[in-house]
């Protein structure tokens, strides 16, 4: 199968792509509404609100997984599976704000590589099949109190890109353990943390200490990020980035919706996993959460179009919206992006997990979603470059 990436790379397509990231030089092109600096500040309220909701979900998460360490059970493994699963619903919303050199992402000290890398090599970590004395739990010259935040952090892509050694899907695998069923996620015992003869595995007392070490690194990580964004901070990024003007902050956040529509979401994550059908390639493979990825993700990005975030408390931030500015100057591509937004959405809505029965080989119907959905994605990258055109905005490329 053909990859709807390369499809993307068509001549006509980079052609007119090209002409949008360079913006218009037309005389007819529009001024941006005066509304438009209350989108952008509407956005970092946005920003704020759904980062402040992911670390207080990953603080929750850090409670159960401590709690679990100080006495593995059964039912302590299931409720930190279940607190793993609740900290994604936020922030996959929030990976809208990455591609444009924010606080997420920045060059220099952005977290994101600590939060959210993927793909992981399990045995990076710790054992696999085949691997007992795999990772650096089983690593005999490493010792309990060697796993502290500076060693896990220093491992992380030691070797390559998916010499993994925390955020997320680190925590995902220790409490999982590789997805070896192909109708449901990974069954990692809890004994696997209980030190002493009733344990299971070996190094159970290094493996607490990993999986405590990189569930405070998230929330360290995170905290930053809110951090950078707080309305109250004093000279921090929010503060640089309202200051910008506002063609340039659009760009800016125009340019995540872009770039996490086509490049990443679209085709990083779904069209490359179709492509392979391979398990390897999902996202969230050891607790096939993969399907809750996609549909957050888009969920992300229509946050940021209309201008409105539903809490996990339930309250709505909202406010002036990025569909607002562009229906201003261009009420049809504001028409055509809201409605191309909400069938991704529902697209991506309509995979059934676990999603890497989805990509099976000889999956017809499966298939058949999962390609709709790359297909949507693809287009809304498309229409989102329109946007561009509307008052002549600047477009980042995407990432190489």
């Amino acid at each position: 199968m053909k990859s709807k990436s390369l499809q993307l790379c068509s001549t006509s397509l980079l052609a007119a792509i090209c002409a949008v990231a360079c913006g218009s030089d037309d005389e007819g092109t529009p001024s941006l509404p005066a509304s438009a600096a209350d989108a952008v500040s509407n956005y970092a309220d946005i920003v704020y609100a759904s980062y402040a909701d992911s670390l207080a979900a990953a603080q929750e998460l850090d409670t159960a997984v401590q709690s679990f360490v100080d006495a593995p059970s059964e039912t302590g493994l299931a409720a930190a599976r279940t607190a793993w699963i609740n900290s994604r619903e936020p922030y996959l919303q929030t990976e809208v704000y990455r591609f444009y050199d924010g606080p997420i992402d920045n060059a220099d000290d952005g977290p994101e590589g600590l939060i959210n890398a993927w793909p992981l090599d399990e045995n990076y970590i710790d054992y696999v099949i085949d691997g007992e004395d795999d990772g650096i739990i089983n690593d005999p010259d490493v010792a309990m109190a060697d796993i502290d935040k500076d060693l896990i952090v220093g491992a992380n892509e030691g070797i390559d890109e998916k010499s993994i050694s925390t955020g997320y899907h680190a925590i995902e695998f220790l409490l999982w353990g590789q997805d070896t069923d192909p109708n449901g996620p990974g069954d990692r015992p809890f004994t696997d943390y209980v030190v002493g003869d009733d344990g299971t595995a070996a190094n159970q007392d290094k493996r607490g200490q990993y999986l405590r070490t990189v569930s405070e690194l998230l929330v360290d990580n995170l905290q930053t990020l809110v951090d950078a964004w707080d309305p109250d901070g004093d000279d921090n990024y929010r503060a640089e980035f309202l200051a910008l003007p506002p063609a340039e902050a659009m760009g800016k956040i125009m340019s995540g919706m872009i770039i996490l529509s086509g490049f990443e979401t679209g085709g990083e994550r779904v069209q490359a996993a179709l492509d392979t059908h391979d398990q390897e390639d999902e996202h969230s493979c050891f607790s096939d959460n993969t399907h809750r990825d996609m549909v957050q993700d888009v969920r992300g990005v229509r946050n940021v179009w209309t201008g409105s975030y539903v809490r996990t408390n339930r309250m709505t931030v909202e406010g002036t919206s990025l569909r607002d500015v562009i229906a201003a100057g261009d009420a049809d591509v504001a028409q055509r992006i809201s409605a191309r937004i909400d069938t991704s959405l529902s697209l991506a809505g309509d995979i059934e997990p676990p999603f890497d029965q989805e990509i099976a080989p000889g999956n017809a119907a499966g298939n058949a979603r999962v390609e709709a959905l790359a297909e949507s994605l693809f287009e809304q990258r498309v229409v989102l470059e329109e946007a561009f055109q509307v008052y002549g905005l600047t477009r980042i490329p995407d990432p190489e």
